[in-house]
């Protein structure tokens, strides 16, 4: 991290440390100066993307600095009022140059938000700062002794709604049944015998190349809601469900359909209300897709301290960041069934994300009558196997020492210890069929489409988010004045009572043109690449998520920003990348053709939607991340014709990740809209059926403009 610009002494040292003395001005002196000086290393850093973690810290530590000078400035009553205005608009070039940077990398927005977390690095660098402008720095807190995590510790908050649940249901049933279930497993003819480690062993040493899968009973094809069907795969676990099992593992690849089933199965079990654990970035995903497979369900997703929290919802999403906050209340509000997303984040039992699961599955299994219980993960079994120790106590099949219940009953049944030759592979059969499921696309191909796009839909939190919002409102306000001048000139004998699509498609133009000649301004254009950068974070989160389950992944982005941020976050991982760009050279394109294609430590490829959308054959992988939308739909079905081409032996997936609630939610649904279009025009579309990514921009402005009007009770 660099270091802040001198301080007030105004010395600074030569090579060999000796002072060297000049005569300072007094616009030299102080904490502002330092702070400008940092502020012009941020920007100059920026303008070099990508933007760094430590000059993140930097722009942050800046920003907090000239609110915290302001504050003393304006509340200083020993200055004069010239000297305070002085000193103010000399905060406000800070400030000023601090805004001109955030444009240029607009993530840095987040920092600024009055709940942006401060790290212990940041804190430690604005000490440095404050001294070198001659200011003492508070005196930190002693450190809290480090004490393992108390999961079930009453947790920090409880919102309204779930004090109004527990007060309207105050007693649940007690679960005599699984009382009577765990005194019947004690362990008889294996007492004494230490039974964990072997079980994690069979899976290395017994049934080499034999599926990891339980016995399933027959699935087939099931309308489950209109435009909804449930693949033959799909179905078993569901039906698996139906006669009474209560426990999985669910580890398919991804792009086979777990959400779908774990909902599918609550539905059967009557595992409701469900509470659903999920990383962040599949939050909002989970929310849509209740609403698309259990449409009767309700749904609450839970956000920061949980203040718009529906506690009577049927399904509750929270993310593993906020266990923490809610532990508590979640323990006992009489949870029937749970689903672990992505159970590998769990693996390490010593974390606080971990042992908050355990004791959330812990207290339902207490409460409830054998719950469902769900962990999916697209992670092989046989990678790491130490790794599912948590998932294992999670689904209630061990504790710290030995098996329980169901499973610990049938390994007394196999008449066999640990020193026997059988052993393992009855123990790893017994393991599985308490509810290991694990298929991969090449095993179900005949199920699923040969070619998909699946919709990731995600949540732009924070002050990003906000912006992105307020850009829209206000875009989709200058077009309703329009609208509704247009209206008045016209005159009342002209005046329908409702929508005049023509005079919208008129406005929305208009809007377009301007749009395109603009070169500063908010604008459609602007507003698009806006939720792109936000997305990109997300995007590549998920993309990493996709390489660590299933290999070789695709990252396509329009832009070098959303490239580069993301090519950083994969660095940060540990994951190894290749780029694919407009600029590079012949001899470079093809190295990174190359490496992504014949080295194995080579996850992941991030490409130009534009310069890599054509003439590449990438079919070694089958999972692609689309973080920016196209303008055309022909743009995205080229790039997913990059991986799905002959001689792809599995279905591909595209992954394509919406910003929801914005624009980008309607630029998805006029792209999906443009496919049978563009099937049509194989055979010859008709005059004016011409699908351009003018047409799409236009329809997006006029979708904008109507939901205006439509708001306003237009109709």
């Amino acid at each position: 991290m660099a270091r802040p610009a001198q301080g007030r002494s105004g010395r600074t040292r030569g090579e060999q440390g000796s002072p060297q003395r000049r005569v300072s001005r007094p616009d030299e002196e102080g904490i502002i100066p330092v702070l400008a000086g940092v502020a012009r290393e941020v920007d100059n850093a920026v303008k070099r993307p990508p933007t760094r973690a430590a000059v993140r810290t930097q722009f942050q530590v800046v920003a907090l600095l000239v609110r915290e000078e302001r504050a003393r400035v304006i509340a200083d009553r020993a200055l004069s009022e010239s000297k305070r205005t002085q000193e103010l608009k000399r905060l406000d070039g800070v400030a000023t140059q601090l805004a001109k940077t955030a444009a240029r990398d607009t993530s840095l927005l987040a920092l600024l938000a009055e709940d942006a977390r401060v790290s212990d690095a940041a804190r430690a660098y604005k000490a440095t700062v404050m001294r070198a402008g001659g200011l003492e720095p508070p005196e930190e807190p002693e450190p809290a002794p480090v004490v393992a995590p108390t999961p079930a510790a009453e947790n920090r908050v409880v919102p309204i709604s779930a004090i109004a649940r527990q007060r309207a249901n105050p007693f649940l049933e007690p679960d005599f049944e699984a009382v009577a279930e765990r005194l019947a497993a004690r362990p008889r003819r294996l007492a004494g015998w230490e039974l964990l480690e072997p079980l994690f062993r069979s899976f290395e040493v017994a049934g080499p190349g034999a599926p990891a899968c339980m016995t399933l009973p027959e699935g087939r094809s099931t309308i489950v809601v209109p435009g909804r069907e449930l693949m033959p795969h799909q179905a078993q676990v569901v039906a698996a469900t139906a006669r009474g099992h209560r426990t999985f593992l669910l580890a398919d690849e991804p792009g086979l359909g777990k959400t779908a089933q774990a909902l599918l199965a609550a539905q059967a079990a009557n595992a409701f209300p469900l509470l659903v654990v999920v990383p962040n970035v599949v939050k909002t995903n989970w929310a849509h897709e209740v609403g698309l497979w259990t449409p009767l369900r309700t749904v609450s997703v839970v956000h920061g301290d949980g203040e718009r929290v529906d506690a009577f919802a049927d399904v509750v999403v929270v993310n593993y960041e906020l266990l923490d906050r809610h532990v508590g209340w979640l323990g006992d509000l009489g949870f029937r069934g749970m689903v672990v997303d992505e159970a590998h984040f769990i693996k390490n039992k010593t974390s606080q994300r971990s042992q908050h699961v355990l004791a959330l599955s812990e207290r339902i299994r207490e409460r409830t009558s054998r719950p469902l219980l769900m962990a999916l993960t697209g992670t092989p079994l046989i990678n790491d196997i130490e790794d599912f120790r948590a998932i294992w106590q999670f689904l209630g099949w061990i504790d710290e020492t030995v098996p329980l219940g169901p499973l610990m009953t049938a390994l007394e049944e196999t008449g066999l210890t640990p020193a026997d030759r059988g052993f393992a592979a009855a123990a790893r059969q017994a393991v599985i069929e308490r509810g290991i499921v694990r298929r991969r696309k090449a095993d179900v191909a005949a199920d699923i489409p040969a070619r998909r796009v699946a919709d990731l839909p995600v949540e732009l939190d924070g002050a990003v988010g906000r912006s992105i919002r307020a850009a829209e409102a206000a875009l989709a306000q200058r077009m309703l004045e329009h609208y509704r001048s247009a209206v008045q000139v016209r005159g009342h004998e002209h005046a329908g009572d409702g929508i005049d699509l023509e005079l919208a498609r008129r406005v929305a133009a208009a809007e377009l043109k301007d749009a395109s000649s603009k070169t500063g301004g908010e604008n459609v254009f602007s507003m698009v690449r806006r939720i792109g950068q936000a997305k990109a974070g997300l995007a590549a989160d998920y993309a990493a998520q996709l390489a660590r389950n299933v290999g070789k992944v695709v990252f396509f982005a329009k832009h070098v920003d959303v490239m580069d941020h993301a090519e950083q976050l994969f660095a940060d991982r540990g994951i190894r990348y290749s780029s694919i760009r407009g600029d590079q050279t012949p001899r470079a394109r093809a190295k990174a053709i190359k490496d992504f294609v014949e080295d194995p430590g080579v996850s992941i490829v991030v490409c130009s939607l534009t310069a890599a959308g054509v003439g590449l054959n990438l079919q070694v992988a089958s999972n692609l991340v689309l973080a920016e939308l196209s303008w055309t739909y022909a743009e995205q079905t080229q790039a997913i014709d990059r991986v799905h081409r002959i001689g792809q032996a599995e279905p591909v997936t595209a992954w394509r990740v919406i910003a929801a609630q914005t624009i980008d939610s309607k630029i998805a649904e006029l792209i999906d809209s443009k496919s049978g279009l563009a099937a049509r025009a194989l055979d010859g579309a008709a005059e004016g059926e011409d699908s351009s990514s003018t047409d799409l921009q236009l329809d997006a402005l006029v979708a904008l403009l109507t939901d205006a009007l439509a708001a306003e009770g237009l109709s």
